[in-house]
């Protein structure tokens, strides 16, 4: 059988003398392709005429709801139905123009689809020269045109072929291809050629309607999250949090698999300080540095989108392997680059579109407004702690130490007057204590006048800071341990989250736990569950345990910061629970943290204050 030669217009059916009552020259419809392709019917013969209702019926059918994929499915198995197609399918242009960005099949089960592999991508073959010129084509063997390319193995036996653009206003969709006519003499007749016209042009206004409702469904979408982002940002919340929000913002809406925000690196690059993802990765912390492409153009305000994450040139980082097409946005406002953020997607996944990069762009540029923003109220507010902390100094300096050395000597003056030995050693014991709360006090007054630009790189000196800063709101010092050398066994990326996840954990202590007594132990040599050495930070207090049903962000946060760099955080009892004492006292046993992670435990009220327990690989 030889292929029927594709004709620049297709043969019209006969004239009749005079246009039917159905068919008026008004265009009522605003449609006058479909008014146009409706005529084209009207010389049908006799026992094709009886299909008509079922064209109207498929018509109203394809006209059935919003949802864009649902619509193209209906479309190819009404084609199908209408012109007795074995096969049917939908190839959706993508933005270039060049290709296809989807392809929606039916008659085709799920097991020929894996077994045939890959998709078409409409570059090559007769779905190609389709996609170059969109016009109707009917063949009787495509395997005998010049244009074919064959099948791939597996690929189900298809000859007859019918093949009709499908157009949105003036823009090509994409193509309805039908293949293996089913009944008569098994080719595609003239009149299924114009009955499909029909049903394309009626698939064009309605896959219309779809695409701007998903649009704006989509648009609302990246509305919400900007908000989201707003909200979280001016709402006082750690920076860190706020950051995570962004990240995991920006994964929800782009539909990637991970949300990453990065920041300038001290070293130069960019370095990634919060991510959203539930992959086994760990890539808080990764450094993209300075000699990266992509990083030039970030900082420069340009964004950067990649096809193909593993195989681009621009993308240097052992980390992008693990990532397909993706999407790197700089977060800059009023001409100030602040950082970037990145939405990657897994290996395969679908490219993405022209409207999704325009609005993660302004998703973007709202996200780095709202920094700013938040940056500039947490100046305000860390000015009014600074002068907080100097008032609190100076108070401290000239009142409560003088006072203290005043004490001091009166209670040296009734000393040496004291005739009983006891009362001597009583009192002596009590300047002793004395002279040790002043130098506590000091300690807490260079705590309180050093500046975050002095803050020392050691691990261990860190904590101490931390730990000395909380004793002025707590009223006492915490107690402290370290086990083992701290500060040359944990790396500088785990030591930073460590003293912010010390900060979160003291400072709910402070407002929230009543506390008399808390106990800190930072353990450099303990050995996580999958075999990786690492350091766990343990912080105690006997205060009123946790209320079920109380806010538990601050928690989830260091839950969220100890899993991106591969450990985890938990809570349970406190100092003078049974249960810490069998948990903690000596080993770390390995079954509190079992018992414990359960989420219905989490929700019950903890008596006897609170434990929490972060750690992470060093």
């Amino acid at each position: 059988m030889s292929a029927a030669p594709a004709a620049p217009q297709d043969p019209p059916p006969p004239p009749s003398p005079t246009p039917p009552a159905s068919f008026p020259e008004r265009v009522d419809s605003g449609s006058a392709a479909a008014e146009l392709a409706a005529r084209s019917l009207q010389g049908l013969p006799e026992e094709l005429a009886a299909r008509l209702p079922q064209l109207l019926e498929a018509m109203v059918s394809v006209g059935s709801g919003l949802d864009l994929h649902s619509t193209l499915d209906r479309i190819a198995e009404t084609a199908a139905s209408l012109t007795g197609a074995r096969y049917a399918a939908i190839g959706v242009i993508n933005d270039q123009g060049d290709g296809l960005s989807d392809f929606v099949t039916y008659g085709v089960t799920q097991e020929e689809r894996e077994q045939i592999g890959e998709l078409p991508d409409g570059r090559s073959g007769i779905l190609g020269a389709l996609i170059q010129d969109p016009v109707s084509l009917r063949l009787d063997d495509l395997t005998a045109d010049s244009r074919s390319v064959g099948f791939p193995p597996n690929h189900p036996p298809m000859r007859t072929f019918l093949g009709v653009p499908i157009r949105v206003g003036d823009e090509v969709f994409g193509n309805l291809y039908l293949t293996e006519k089913q009944g008569g003499d098994g080719t595609f007749s003239v009149y299924d050629l114009h009955m499909v016209k029909v049903l394309a042009t009626e698939a064009g206004i309605q896959i219309g309607n779809s695409r701007l409702y998903e649009a704006t469904r989509q648009r609302e979408r990246w509305i919400d999250g900007s908000v989201a982002v707003t909200t979280a940002l001016l709402s006082g919340a750690d920076a860190d949090e706020a950051l995570t929000v962004v990240a995991e913002q920006a994964r929800r809406l782009a539909d990637s698999e991970a949300g990453l925000v990065l920041l300038p690196a001290d070293e130069g690059g960019l370095e990634i300080v919060a991510v959203a993802t539930e992959l086994p990765l760990r890539p808080l912390g990764v450094v993209i540095p300075p000699e990266s492409p992509a990083v030039d153009h970030l900082l420069a305000g340009e964004p950067v989108f990649v096809e193909d994450a593993a195989a681009d040139p621009r993308m240097i980082t052992e980390l992008a392997k693990e990532y397909g097409p993706s999407m790197l946005l700089p977060l800059h406002s009023g001409g100030r680059v602040l950082g970037a953020l990145a939405t990657p997607r897994s290996p395969g996944a679908p490219k993405f579109t022209e409207a999704e990069k325009t609005l993660a762009g302004q998703f973007a540029a709202q996200a780095a407004l709202a920094l700013i923003m938040a940056e500039a109220q947490r100046d305000r507010e860390r000015l009014a702690v600074f002068e907080d902390r100097d008032r609190i100094a100076r108070d401290l300096h000239d009142l409560v130490i003088q006072r203290l050395f005043a004490t001091g000597m009166m209670l040296e003056s009734a000393q040496r007057r004291s005739v009983v030995p006891e009362v001597q050693v009583g009192v002596g014991k009590a300047v002793d204590e004395l002279d040790v709360t002043i130098q506590e006090i000091r300690t807490a007054i260079f705590a309180l006048q050093q500046g975050p630009a002095e803050a020392p790189s050691g691990l261990r000196t860190r904590v101490l800071r931390e730990i000395n800063m909380a004793a002025v709101p707590l009223g006492f010092k915490p107690a402290h341990r370290f086990l083992g050398p701290v500060d040359s066994l944990v790396g500088e990326v785990t030591g930073k989250n460590l003293i912010a996840a010390l900060r979160e954990a003291l400072s709910n202590a402070f407002r929230h736990a009543q506390a008399s007594r808390i106990e800190v132990v930072v353990d450099a040599e303990v050995t996580l569950p999958d075999g990786t050495p690492g350091v766990r930070l343990t912080v105690a207090d006997d205060g009123v345990g946790i209320p079920a049903g109380g806010r538990r962000s601050g928690l989830k946060n260091l839950k969220r910061r100890a899993e991106s760099l591969g450990g985890d955080s938990w809570y349970g009892p406190g100092l003078g629970n049974d249960a810490y004492e069998d948990a903690y006292e000596d080993a770390y046993e390995d079954a509190y943290e079992d018992a414990y992670e359960d989420e219905d435990s989490h929700g019950k009220r903890i008596r006897g204050g609170t434990t929490v327990v972060w750690q992470a690989p060093h």
